[in-house]
């Protein structure tokens, strides 16, 4: 059980950037960096369009569809999370700001359950080139939060795109890093 060993990267699985999308981590409180430099990498490459993706790790992907979008549902059963759509909407209004006079198709998909899991998914079903995630250090953030908790990481390590982390706060050098 423990000798199955997935399919490795290598030359072969590379998807050109031109004509192909690009997965854009969004989270609510994220800086428009993040979104500008996936305008600007998709205009530098040739990609198609930008697919902007939130995933609510409160919910669980009870059906993926071939489009990418998913239909899901709450973890807890006993608890119909109704504020969904109005984070959905929020979000696509905060993603509609930021793409806002750029000349990039853009599409936005909420998506649920673990955050990696659910973007590769989307990677698959638009055949996205790669990713693009913004950091998430953080002042209080200690270094086994930033490996445990890190989407740039884990996607790195479970798909074979490649992924380019847009840095949102930076640890001056003369200083202490958050996790020290």
């Amino acid at each position: 059980m423990g000798d199955r060993v997935p399919p490795q990267p290598h030359p072969s699985r590379i998807t050109d950037f031109a004509g192909h999308p690009l997965v854009v981590a969004v989270l609510p409180d994220q800086p428009a960096l993040v979104a500008l430099t996936a305008v600007n990498l998709a205009r530098a490459t040739g990609a198609s369009a930008l697919y902007f993706a939130y995933v609510d790790t409160s919910r669980y992907a009870d059906e993926e569809h071939p489009d990418g979008t998913v239909r899901h549902l709450s973890i807890d059963p006993d608890i119909d999370d109704e504020t969904w759509p109005q984070r959905e909407q929020e979000l696509t209004r905060l993603v509609a700001g930021w793409m806002d006079g750029q000349d990039v198709p853009w599409h936005f998909r909420y998506l649920a359950g673990r955050v990696d899991r659910a973007l590769t998914h989307l990677a698959r079903a638009v055949d996205a080139a790669g990713f693009v995630v913004g950091s998430h250090v953080g002042r209080h953030r200690r270094l086994k939060d930033f490996v445990n908790g890190s989407t740039a990481l884990h996607l790195s390590h479970h798909q074979h795109r490649p992924v380019l982390v847009v840095p949102v706060e930076v640890v001056d050098w003369e200083g202490r890093a958050p996790w020290e």
